[in-house]
């Protein structure tokens, strides 16, 4: 299953409040930047956020899942509805990342 552009949208829209979001479409889905690093991609219709200890310490109910076989195991955020949450763990990521 695909990814749609009114996910992306809706996606984009929680964290406007952070300069230098971006994506690229890579064939169905999304790849996520910030500050032009990846941090995570938008797969069916899921927001996935790369590994880090200090994400996996901020979400209470963590869920590990993958994009596509062999793909390594991703950060699951479920709670895409609150945009000071996800906009704390986009910053978490690309600090412990970048």
């Amino acid at each position: 299953m695909a990814s749609s552009p009114d996910y992306l949208q809706f996606i984009l829209d929680q964290l406007s409040d952070l300069s230098e979001i971006s994506y690229r479409q890579m064939m169905w889905e999304y790849i996520l930047y910030f500050h032009w690093k990846i941090i995570g991609w938008i797969y069916d219709n899921r927001l996935l956020l790369k590994l880090t200890d200090e994400v996996k310490n901020l979400i209470e109910n963590l869920e590990m899942q993958i994009p596509y076989p062999w793909a390594k195991p991703m950060i699951y955020v479920d709670n895409v509805d609150n945009s000071e949450y996800l906009i704390n763990l986009i910053e978490t990521t690309y600090k412990k990342l970048y």
